[in-house]
């Protein structure tokens, strides 16, 4: 037993000798800052051993354990993988990407595998250096130098800096103020905000603070800075089609189509990016046109900063989702312009790429022609130019009530909504509303002038009488309101409630909240959604409407004083039609 054991410690010695000449890491982290990175190797350094950090370039910092010989790195990367001490995604690095140590303080960075910790290797290692604190105290110490040497002298540095141009040390300035340590005017001054920046971006990567960076440094910041856009593939386009030249990230986005007036640019890969080319014929009516058309996209968020000006607009859009930009300006009767829509939460990159297409946007000679868009069976009519249109959560009927503007609706259209939209332009929010009637009043955010209000009948009608229903049945698709013709079957629920009147009429889901009209235009009620009662469904046929003599006290109740009418006509369905058209809204609602 004893040869045995002898052999299979001779067999591990001759493997491990193999490896004797190259030594590896066991990375568990990479940090993008470097004060992220000093937080975490703190951590590590409090329950493992040879733990050390070190920048790797491109503003990341690596977090690693070693260095081991590959076998015993091996046995380290799991062993600590299967106690959950280190990450799953945990891997073996050669170190080549290893620059500047910053951790441990003070140490020089280790050249030789070390033991593993726990091992009789470790222990043995440990007993050395403990002999070797004891040597220390009679040996001279020598004093390790953490910083490495530059790779220029202070007055070499002030000599390669003297020959730069005013745009290399703009440019420096901007990256500094992208890597956070400058935050003040781009000038190509190399002023005391500038040095002072310097010296603390020299700080950050555990270099000799000077206040002047050296040719490497320099590379190194502007290198870090241009990091971002690796894979971007930035290219200048020039599109004689839409007579725009600009730069494009080419390595994210490709041509799709011409559909005016845009010539879009669709994602290929795993950044869903997209870039639009705007360009039409047009005046300052069809500009103004164009920036209330672009905020109908999806791909243009509802929130954020919004600037017309009298010959040109931007639009930021930004949600959890999409963040994006537009512009677009009039010149010469010629609209030209873009747009760039990028991932939520990726701004660095974002922000890198918007800058260099906005610098670099030049109009040369042509427009889109409109007649270059073929149709074909992909279009609908909530795309324009092949773009979704942004749609609300859902979409319900409503009428005017008094003349600056109020609508009356159903609480169906109003529940959880972020926003809500009166005829989807103008916003509006809840100023009353009775749960128990399943009435709702909006009022614009901006005061309208209705055309027309709605007149409540306070008469009792006939049962079996003809009535109407003005609303969107479709949500919207149709621009005005339909009417939808029945009768009134009674004046009571079906329980005998005498808060609802109950109607034999066809209606879908999106007339709810719409004004229920007597023969003579007078409103009987408001036509409440179809639900359930006590579990059964109903027929189609079935319908209930709020009283209006109900709707009139919870009005009241609010201060509203709603016009009433208890006069019995007779009106043309064609007079009925143009009536409800402006009487009648369109209320949506929306979650953003």
């Amino acid at each position: 037993m004893r040869t045995a054991l002898s052999a299979l410690l001779f067999t591990s010695f001759i493997s491990s000798g193999a490896y004797a000449q190259e030594i590896v890491w066991v990375q568990v982290e990479a940090e993008p800052t470097l004060s992220g990175a000093q937080d975490r190797v703190r951590v590590y350094a409090g329950r493992l051993e040879n733990v050390n950090g070190y920048y790797l370039g491109s503003g990341w910092y690596g977090i690693a354990l070693g260095p081991y010989t590959p076998q015993d790195a091996e046995t380290v990367l799991r062993d600590l993988r299967n106690a959950g001490v280190i990450p799953q995604d945990s891997f073996i690095a050669d170190g080549s990407r290893f620059q500047q140590q910053f951790w441990p303080v003070g140490v020089g960075a280790p050249t030789t595998a070390q033991p593993i910790p726990g091992s009789d290797a470790a222990r043995d290692t440990a007993t050395a250096d403990q002999d070797a604190e004891v040597a220390d105290v009679i040996a001279p110490e020598v004093e390790p130098n953490p910083i490495p040497a530059p790779d220029e002298t202070l007055g070499e540095a002030r000599a390669s800096e003297a020959q730069l141009d005013r745009e290399a040390k703009q440019q420096l300035q901007i990256a500094l103020k992208w890597a956070g340590f400058y935050d003040a005017a781009i000038d190509g001054a190399f002023g005391r905000g500038t040095r002072t920046a310097m010296s603390a971006w020299q700080d950050s990567r555990n270099v000799e603070v000077t206040g002047v960076l050296t040719t490497q440094q320099r590379a190194d910041l502007l290198n870090d800075y241009n990091a971002v856009l690796d894979g971007m593939n930035l290219q200048t386009l020039r599109d004689d089609a839409t007579g725009i030249e600009i730069s494009i990230p080419t390595g994210v986005v490709e041509f799709a189509e011409y559909e005016p007036p845009f010539a879009r640019f669709d994602p290929i890969g795993d950044i869903d990016a997209r870039v639009l080319l705007i360009s039409q014929e047009g005046d300052q009516t069809r500009l103004f046109g164009l920036y209330e058309i672009l905020q109908t996209l999806a791909i243009i968020p509802a929130e954020g900063a919004r600037n017309r000006a009298d010959r040109a607009f931007e639009i930021n859009g930004m949600d959890d989702k999409i963040a994006s930009y537009t512009f677009a300006r009039l010149e010469n009767g010629q609209i030209k312009g873009f747009s760039l829509i990028w991932p939520a939460g990726d701004e660095d990159r974002r922000t890198r790429i918007l800058n260099e297409m906005k610098a670099s946007f030049v109009t040369i000679d042509g427009v889109l022609d409109p007649a270059i868009a073929t149709p074909d069976e992909e279009q609908a009519i909530d795309l324009i130019a092949g773009l979704q249109v942004r749609k609300p959560r859902l979409a319900r009927s409503g009428f005017f009530i008094d003349a600056r503007g109020d609508v009356l609706t159903t609480t169906e259209a109003v529940d959880d909504c972020a926003s809500i939209t009166i005829n989807a332009e103008y916003d509006a929010a809840v100023m009353h509303r009775d749960d128990a009637l399943g009435i709702a009043v909006l009022r614009p955010d901006t005061p309208l002038a209705p055309v027309q209000v709605a007149a409540l009948q306070t008469r009792v009608p006939r049962i079996t009488s003809e009535v109407a229903v003005a609303g969107f049945p479709y949500g919207g698709v149709l621009s005005a309101p339909s009417l939808t013709f029945g009768t009134l079957a009674d004046i009571r629920g079906l329980n005998g409630e005498d808060t609802i009147k109950r109607l034999a009429i066809h209606t879908q889901p999106g007339d709810a909240g719409g004004p229920v009209f007597d023969a003579g235009g007078a409103v009987l009620g408001m036509l409440l959604p179809r639900v359930p009662v006590n579990g059964q469904i109903l027929p189609p046929e079935v319908g209930f409407a709020v009283d209006a003599d109900q709707i009139i006290a919870s009005l009241q109740t609010a201060e509203i004083s709603p016009q009433t009418t208890d006069t019995v006509a007779y009106m043309t369905p064609e007079i009925m039609t143009l009536m409800a058209a402006d009487v009648t809204v369109l209320v949506s609602c929306w979650d953003d």
